[in-house]
Order: C-alpha cells, then structure tokens, then sequence
C-alpha cells in the first residue's frame, strides 16, 4: 500500500540533470565605435572605459601618458567655459562659472586681491581637469552632470 502523503513513488527514477549547452560567447558590444565623435575622442573615451569609467576606479593601471591623455584638456584650460558650451556641457561651464565669480567677488570684499587672481587659475584647472569625464558621460553615458 502506498503512502498518499508521500510524492515520491519506488519505482520511479530521480531525473538525471541535463548538461547545459552554453550559448556562444558574444563578443562585447564597443559603444565607442558608434559614435559620432572624432578619433581622438574615441581613444580618450576608450582610456576612460579602460580606467574605468568616469570615476577612473582602475586609473593606476593606466600609464603616465595615458593617464595624462585623459587627466587635463589644454583647450578647456585655455577657454574654459567657453570650450563647455561648444561641447553643450552648460551647466556645468554655468556652475563653475557662477561659483568662480562668487569666489572672486568675495575675496576681493575682504580685500584679498591676489588671491582672487588665484581663483582664475584654480577654476581654469577645474575645467581642463574635468572637461574630458563631463563629455564622456555626456555622449557614451548620456548622462548631464551639473558638476
């Protein structure tokens, strides 16, 4: 007599596991190559993926002139917000712009005026250091960062 509250039956047999069939490696989709930017910038945004996206996780794996390749843009040096609005990174040239003059402003209130020079060349840093990381999360990430 058998068991009603028992499911497994004797006589029958426990169910071999079926071997997986892998499906074929895809080969990794390369965004970069699609596009519509110049080949210079799709090196720099390839050493950006290679570093590992814009918060460059893996930049110590880069080497010292790619490092540099992707760490500061002379032009946004030299031009600064000028340079972002031509890339359409406005709000952040807007930002930087804003705050750059707040500090300014400021400092020459408290009658620091060599310091407020500094301030010139401090935010023409900021620009040449974060213009390449802004564009790339503009066009590969589609992302539209306000710093």
């Amino acid at each position: 007599m058998s068991d009603p509250y028992n499911t497994y039956v004797d006589h029958v047999q426990p169910a071999r596991p079926v071997a997986a069939v892998a499906a074929p490696a895809a080969k990794p989709v390369d965004l970069v190559s699609r596009l519509d930017v110049s080949d210079a910038w799709k090196r720099k945004f390839r050493l950006i993926e290679k570093a590992g996206g814009p918060d460059l996780s893996d930049a110590r794996k880069l080497q010292s002139g790619e490092r540099r390749a992707i760490g500061f843009n002379f032009l946004a040096f030299f031009f600064g917000p000028l340079y972002f609005l031509a890339k359409g990174l406005w709000r952040p040239a807007l930002m930087y712009s804003i705050l750059a003059i707040a500090l300014g402003v400021l400092l020459e209130i408290l009658s620091k005026g060599r310091l407020s020079h500094g301030v010139g060349y401090g935010f023409a840093a900021v620009y040449a250091m974060r213009a390449d990381l802004l564009y790339y999360r503009k066009v590969v990430l589609g992302e539209m960062s306000w710093f």
